[in-house]
């Protein structure tokens, strides 16, 4: 789905409205997060949380080392 939106004033940032269509799709509500990452073709709305991410990829590794620990504490 491609929309248009326009560009408002407050206070000293920009900011936009999605339309509703659109948030219903996405299943976006009020006090939901987003970032916006600059790309080559512009800019890219996404719920992507590169902490979260950082995290997940460390408990990944620290699941992988101790497993056989975590494995006797989940019993």
């Amino acid at each position: 789905m491609i929309k248009e939106v326009t560009f408002r004033q407050y206070g000293g940032s920009l900011g936009t409205t999605l339309p509703k269509a659109m948030t219903d799709r996405l299943n976006l509500g009020p006090g939901d997060r987003a970032y916006a990452v600059e790309t080559e073709n512009g800019i890219l709305l996404t719920p992507y949380d590169p902490e979260f991410a950082r995290v997940m990829e460390a408990e990944a590794r620290i699941s992988k080392k101790y497993s056989n620990a975590l494995r006797e504490l989940a019993k």
